[in-house]
């Protein structure tokens, strides 16, 4: 047998001094009995290894739930509260609930996972943490006893900034030149009241960030008692305020509070800022904070530019990473209730950046297979509380969440499809997980939400109504996307069946949408389809209008458009710049459906929606209003352009395509501004900010 297949010798343990010569500090030969036990005629021991102790953690946790109970009891009986600063875990001035509760949460992250961590087992990722690796140099690294110490001494460093730089919000929120009462631009109680359930019929159902459960009691309390509100809540309550008056239309806002919208707005919204300010939002570690920070930012509907307003919720969507709300590992450390709040937040807040983002004319970012956190639950708001040791039963219907849970599962299908991620980061197609539906892809997934959630939904029920609508018309734009990506990647010409099949994408996403505009159970969710005009879905069919202006599925588009049309501009201002755009979009169509009539001596009606463009065309001082907005009467002069009206006589005569004489007053030409050349043939043609980005406009 050879040397090489011989068993190896075990290795020698190490001995240790005896007792005795540990204990007198000599030096001991290490054999039993050693011989300065012999020569001493003592006993002699030998040592053995003892286990490291771990030391015991300094309790942060029970600490700051001590002072808020006793902070609670003096705030209840009027005591003014001015801690200070007198040792290393004290070093945090806890001035208000946000301090403590930034701090509180750090630890519990740094505790160890929540049950909810167990309730299921798909593997998470987890960075590595450069502080422990610090702390470990100089010691075993396979031992971690002293990891809670690291973790104290992370939390400690974190919180020391916020005692080196204070009110350093100037630059998100702006500078204030003087302290602002708050007090006095809260409403009155019986309004924070209406305003709270404004919010719970209009907001809530279809965004679900807040618990209202937990949330309900402190607003109530909050009303009767202004001035004692922490910095947290307190923005949180001005943000409630600015998109509940966001979600009401001009007339039901006047009805309800007697005021303008506007008025209400920019006051709500400025004390929002202030509230922000106060609460220090660009550093803060609070869901709660981050929370109104959304809702603030949402509240500024189609008013803001969608350039500007990205730019802000990029801000969002940073804060959101720092404190690690998109990264599962951080969300099953919280408690469950924590956890299912922040996996709530950060999807809503990654659906409206990745739509503001297309706004804006920018390729999204964030809705893309980079980070891991997972879908809510589909579970109410009364299955939910902060005590809870184990996570909810699952409904296996509907729930409260029923919009938000469906809107994350599309969102988070689209995010790993590689027909979306060809349009926005191609290069993270190697990420993506293609395989999630199997080769059926948006056939499965349609499948699911209707087996799963769909055929549960309750028409009659808004909410219902509101989700089964948008579910149609998202999976109607993902199957046209789809098709275009398909498209892009082949050289061959396009067969009718291929073309007929996008067409009634585009019908569908129309149809679901004139479904939403115009129905009655659909009134209090407006303000969230301004969001989500169905541009792209217009541009396509006038396209293909283009190329065949004729036959059975020309009628059927036109019709569909007509109705479309109808829905959403039924009270459409003067001089809104989405009915120029749309007046571009169709005279080519029109102009081909004419051209086409003209060769065959076809006869037929005028569509609806060029009879409504043209009775619109006609208006007189059609265009004061947007005139009244321009800059100055010098800048209008340099700046505007006059052409020629593509809506002229000769593109939209009265009667049926015949000959028959215009109206009179149509003739010659309108002044209209010049706007964008719509032609999206050739390569640059991209769907998704194809019905979303037109110069400075907002598109709706």
């Amino acid at each position: 047998m050879s040397q090489q297949g011989a068993p190896q010798p075990p290795k020698p343990q190490r001995v240790l001094a005896c007792v005795l010569c540990q204990q007198r500090k000599v030096k001991c030969d290490r054999r039993f009995p050693c011989a300065n036990c012999t020569r001493l005629k003592a006993t002699c021991v030998p040592a053995t290894v003892a286990t490291r102790r771990r030391r015991r953690r300094f309790p942060e946790k029970d600490l700051l739930e001590r002072l808020r109970r006793y902070e609670d009891l003096l705030r209840q009986n009027n005591v003014p509260i001015d801690p200070l600063p007198s040792g290393p875990y004290e070093s945090e001035t806890i001035i208000n609930k946000d301090d403590k509760n930034s701090l509180e949460n750090d630890l519990a992250a740094a505790d160890g996972p929540s049950p909810a961590s167990s309730a299921t087992h798909q593997t998470v990722y987890e960075p590595k943490n450069v502080w422990h690796v610090i702390n470990r140099g100089g010691r075993d690294m396979s031992n971690d006893s002293d990891s809670s110490d690291d973790d104290v001494w992370e939390v400690t460093v974190k919180h020391a900034w916020d005692q080196l730089f204070i009110h350093d919000e100037s630059f998100l929120l702006g500078s204030r030149k003087c302290s602002v009462d708050l007090t006095t631009l809260h409403p009155e109680p019986v309004q924070i009241i209406r305003l709270w359930q404004i919010y719970l019929d209009r907001v809530n159902p279809l965004l679900k960030v807040t618990h209202t459960p937990g949330l309900q009691g402190r607003i109530i309390d909050a009303a009767s008692n202004v001035a004692h509100i922490d910095a947290t809540t307190e923005a949180l309550m001005f943000s409630i305020y600015c998109i509940s008056i966001q979600s009401l239309t001009t007339s039901d806002c006047q009805d309800i509070f007697s005021t303008p919208k506007e008025d209400l707005l920019r006051a709500y919204q400025f004390g929002c800022e202030q509230a922000l300010l106060n609460s220090g939002v660009s550093r803060t570690t609070n869901r709660e904070c981050l929370t109104a920070l959304f809702l603030y930012l949402l509240s500024f509907g189609n008013s803001a530019d969608p350039r500007s307003l990205s730019s802000m919720f990029g801000v969002a969507i940073r804060i959101a990473q720092r404190m690690g709300i998109d990264s599962e590992t951080a969300n099953a450390k919280c408690s469950i209730l924590e956890a299912e709040m922040r996996r709530r937040l950060w999807w809503s807040l990654v659906l409206f950046d990745s739509r503001i983002t297309e706004l804006g004319g920018i390729k999204s970012s964030t809705l893309a297979p980079t980070w891991d956190c997972k879908l809510p639950l589909n579970a109410n708001d009364s299955d939910l509380w902060a005590e809870m040791k184990r996570p909810p039963e699952i409904q296996s219907k509907v729930a409260e969440c029923l919009f938000t849970v469906i809107r994350c599962e599309l969102g988070e299908y689209v995010r790993h499809a590689g027909f979306y991620l060809d349009f926005t980061m191609p290069a993270l197609k190697a990420l993506a997980k293609e395989c999630q539906h199997g080769m059926e892809g948006l056939d499965a997934l349609e499948r699911m939400l209707n087996e799963r959630y769909l055929q549960f939904c309750d028409m009659g029920n808004p909410l219902h109504f509101m989700t089964f609508c948008v579910t149609r018309k998202t999976l109607a734009r993902y199957r046209l996307m789809e098709h275009y990506s398909r498209r892009a990647q082949s050289s061959a010409e396009q067969t009718d069946a291929a073309a007929d099949r996008a067409l009634s994408y585009a019908i569908c996403m129309l149809n679901a949408d004139t479904d939403i505009m115009a129905s009655p159970l659909t009134k209090g969710f407006l303000w969230f389809t301004r969001f989500y005009f169905p541009m792209l879905a217009y541009m396509h069919i006038m396209q293909d209008l283009k190329r065949r202006p004729v036959g059975e599925k020309a009628e059927l588009a036109w019709d569909t458009m007509a109705d479309s049309f109808d829905a959403r501009f039924e009270l459409l201002p003067s001089g809104n710049p989405l009915f120029d755009i749309l007046v571009k979009v169709v005279t080519p169509a029109w102009e081909a459906r004419q051209r086409a009539c003209q060769e065959t001596s076809q006869s037929l009606p005028i569509p609806r929606i060029v009879s409504r463009i043209q009775s619109e065309m006609a208006l007189p001082n059609r265009f004061a209003d947007e005139g009244a907005m321009s800059h100055t009467a010098t800048s209008t002069a340099k700046n505007e352009r006059t052409v020629s009206a593509s809506m002229s006589t000769s593109s939209f005569p009265t009667g049926e395509i015949n000959g028959t004489a215009a109206t009179p007053g149509l003739s010659g030409s309108l002044d209209i501004p010049e706007l964008p050349t719509l032609d999206f043939g050739g390569s640059e043609f991209n769907p998704t900010v194809m019905d979303i980005h037109w110069g400075n406009n907002y598109p709706w």
